[in-house]
């Protein structure tokens, strides 16, 4: 009996991290419950995220066993490599998200502690999420991080924006979940297995059935939804600007970051990439989300809702490199969402650090309230800066890095056209980010709206922005530790 019990317990033990996680939910329920204390519960956030994150690199360099597992293709999860690079990823978003949420959430009239276990369930999802390789988990697990996601967007419910945009993303993220949940059933009704695997067995006698191609695209419709892709994109920009400045930074990163991940090993191990019809859709909304994503955040004069146009067009170009090199696509898709994740942090980053602490007029969202900051804030003019050329692919950054993989990803795969839209919307996307940066160096304005903290680069918040930086300068001169990390995380 003893035997049985240590083998299920090391059995659990590749789930450690998402363990620690869920733990740290339960503490978290039961801080609340005893004392209500901002601090004591968003150090106890942010401690047990620590531990999964330390526990699953513990893991990965083999200081900590990894533990068995059960048959891949019956299990509902796995834990592989592509599934870890992609889990310390979330945790490493989630932690900078939650320390960014401290300080904005310090003179909030209502109940703060409450914010952290939305986000602490939310990452539980999203870590679910990147090891799903079954219709089931992968539902249940999207779900489980997108519910505590409409309560997130709405948390500064006195502020209108916020209010509508948790009810935009309630509704049409709802409809997506249907949707994509009709196209589960309709794959399902057609090849009679549920497991990602499962399906790649039966799929080259059911090869163009127009029952699996309609349930596929339903899902892909789905799914494409959740990542911002167009033509599903148009609650992007009103619900990141609507978004508590933090909560945008949790859904740009950890929800971008778990929705990618769980796409590529979908349309991977299920082996559905290989359909002529399903790579004609993908290569049509990779275009169309460049396209829309670049041409409409030209005319953008609010830097939140920018950033959530930019973020169509970028998610365009990792669909590029899907479509393009197929089996391959997991390693620089993982790279590339890495890249992007951090540099969406750092960005987002100074938004919440120039409106902090929260306030019921608004957030420095608008290009004019960063007019001249560099002639009072110099380095958070200087953060700013290297985001914004990181997403506009400028070399020396981490954007310079991954971008120019995409290309080589599209020339790999001889789509010529598409490497094309890739060069087209780096040129169009150049336009918008260096207005950003010109915003930053003007006159400065006479009377200041919002403004950081003059000690901001001492505090918790501000160094995980130094941090991101550093970390997006660092893989831009020196690639050779990202690029090998991105060829480690392979799916099995």
């Amino acid at each position: 009996m003893n035997d049985i019990t240590m083998n299920d317990l090391m059995g659990l033990l590749p789930y450690a991290s998402i363990i620690a996680v869920v733990i740290t939910v339960l503490l978290v329920m039961i801080a609340i419950t005893i004392n209500r204390s901002h601090f004591i519960t968003g150090t106890i956030t942010v401690v047990g995220l620590n531990v999964g994150l330390f526990t699953l690199l513990g893991q990965i360099t083999g200081i900590i066993g990894s533990g068995s597992s059960l048959p891949q293709i019956e299990q509902l999860f796995v834990i592989d490599n592509f599934a870890k690079f992609n889990m310390v990823i979330i945790f490493i978003c989630a932690l900078a998200c939650c320390t960014l949420s401290y300080a904005y959430l310090a003179k909030f009239k209502d109940n703060k502690e409450e914010l952290y276990l939305l986000i602490l369930l939310s990452t539980v999802g999203a870590l679910l999420m990147v090891s799903a390789q079954h219709m089931a988990s992968f539902f249940v697990s999207l779900e489980l991080m997108s519910i505590p996601i409409y309560g997130l967007l709405s948390y500064t419910y006195l502020r209108n924006r916020s209010l509508e945009s948790g009810l935009k993303y309630l509704v049409l993220s709802a409809t997506a979940s249907a949707t994509l949940l009709m196209g589960m059933a309709f794959v399902y009704a057609q090849v009679g297995s549920l497991g990602f695997k499962s399906i790649s067995l039966v799929l080259v006698s059911m090869f163009e059935s127009p029952l699996l191609i309609l349930g596929t695209a339903l899902m892909l419709f789905g799914i494409t939804f959740k990542l911002s892709v167009a033509p599903f994109h148009t609650w992007t920009p009103d619900v990141y600007e609507g978004a508590p400045a933090p909560i945008a930074t949790f859904l740009a990163s950890v929800s971008k970051v778990a929705m990618m991940a769980v796409a590529i090993r979908f349309l991977l191990d299920t082996k559905l990439l290989a359909l002529p019809s399903v790579q004609m859709l993908i290569m049509v909304m990779a275009t169309l989300s460049i396209l829309a994503g670049n041409l409409l955040a030209i005319r953008q004069t609010n830097l939140k809702r920018l950033l959530g146009y930019s973020s169509i067009a970028h998610m365009g170009y990792v669909l590029i490199v899907i479509v393009s090199i197929g089996a391959a696509a997991d390693s620089i898709s993982s790279m590339y969402m890495a890249a992007y994740a951090f540099t969406s942090i750092g960005a987002f980053g100074v938004v919440t650090l120039m409106s902090s602490p929260y306030r019921l007029s608004g957030e420095a969202d608008e290009l004019i309230h960063y007019q001249g900051l560099f002639w009072r804030r110099p380095v958070l003019t200087g953060v700013l800066t290297i985001m914004m050329l990181s997403l506009a692919g400028i070399p020396l950054t981490a954007g310079f890095i991954t971008k120019l993989f995409a290309i080589l990803a599209a020339v790999q795969g001889t789509q010529w056209f598409l490497a094309a839209m890739i060069i087209i919307g780096s040129a169009i996307g150049l336009f918008y980010y260096l207005r950003v940066m010109l915003t930053l160096f003007k006159r400065p304005k006479e009377f200041l709206e919002f403004d950081v903290s003059g000690q901001w680069g001492v505090r918790m918040g501000g160094l995980m922005v130094i941090g991101v930086t550093a970390a997006i300068i660092f893989f831009g001169i020196l690639p050779s530790n990202l690029i090998e990390w991105a060829r480690w995380a392979r799916i099995w």
